[in-house]
């Protein structure tokens, strides 16, 4: 039972301790219920399929738990899946961050990097309000992912996801001398920090119910004007544009933003943000995915089917 999911073959017959990190009800067409489930280890994760569950069991299992699933590992649609002919809830204490993905940089390299592109902001305003938010939210900022699913969505998720836009914005910072630097390293830093109010925790989130009625990006921007009161700054240019860029960095209506950016670092702000979680969840659907084979669909790409290409690097 200590096999990773990474380890697991296509054909397969084991049993494997994971963490449940998500669970759904279904029904075939012949009317008959069954569950759905994202397995998740360390090594990453898999989905499951429960099928002719008991009735009893039907509402015993919720996301969040550690059980122990014993099954067949096959293929399908070209990606490994696990057919659970058993489910058994661990009933002894064991720690879910242990069975917690986490991303390719540890909390000391993430946290070297990103200090020190804080570190050069020159603004004073800017300084002032940055340190402040940083020095407040500083250990939930290394521990969150920045989503549910789709993009970073494992532990330091959130800080992985900042720190890639940062490298991205100062090389578009010193390809365009347009861009205000310390702006747009500021709005990076900013843009999604709401998660760690939208957001329940690090292990297995569930939107919290001021995450759900406002969203990150309305209680983020209403935090840093209370930041920036507080710090006796609330009027100065400075705060209204990052908090224009916060509000503004989903880019369109449609997708959350309350208003469309309207300078050049808010769209700078926005484009990268897109690009770095599109390659995120690329790069995770293809790390599933045999070479010369086609993902399934994914939804946050436009539900477009991905190539992997049998190129090498």
């Amino acid at each position: 039972m200590n096999k990773l999911l990474r380890d697991l073959t296509d054909g397969e017959r084991t049993t494997i301790r994971v963490l449940l990190s998500s669970r759904s009800r279904g029904v075939t067409a012949k009317g008959a219920p069954y569950l759905s489930f994202v397995l998740q280890d360390k090594s990453g994760t898999m989905d499951a399929k429960y099928w002719n569950v008991p009735e009893s069991a039907l509402e015993l299992y919720q996301a969040g738990m550690i059980v122990d699933a014993s099954g067949d590992v096959l293929s399908h649609n070209h990606q490994l899946q696990f057919r659970i002919k058993q489910l058994d809830i661990v009933e002894e204490t064991v720690e879910a961050r242990s069975f917690a993905q986490e991303g390719p940089l540890s909390v000391e390299v993430l946290r070297e990097r990103i200090e020190a592109c804080l570190e050069n902001i020159q603004n004073e305003n800017l300084k002032r309000l940055i340190d402040a938010v940083y020095e407040k939210y500083r250990s939930d900022f290394y521990e969150y992912p920045a989503a549910t699913k789709n993009h970073h969505d494992f532990v330091g998720g959130l800080a992985t996801h900042v720190l890639g836009m940062l490298d991205l914005a100062e090389m578009l910072a010193a390809q365009y001398p347009i861009l205000n630097r310390d702006l747009l390293v500021s709005g990076v830093f900013l843009h999604d920090l709401g998660k760690l109010q939208e957001l329940s925790g690090a292990i297995v989130p569930s939107y919290t119910m001021e995450g759900r009625l406002l969203g990150h990006i309305s209680l983020f921007q209403a935090e840093v004007a209370k930041i920036a009161a507080s710090l006796g700054i609330e009027d100065c240019e400075e705060v209204t544009l990052v908090r224009h860029m916060i509000l503004s960095h989903h880019g369109v209506y449609e997708y959350g933003s309350p208003v469309l950016p309207m300078i050049p670092e808010a769209e700078v702000l926005h484009l990268i943000d897109n690009l770095d979680a599109r390659m995120n969840t690329i790069e995770k659907a293809l790390n599933a995915t045999e070479e010369g084979a086609f993902t399934p669909r994914i939804f946050a790409l436009e539900n477009r089917s991905l190539y992997k290409s049998k190129i090498k690097k």
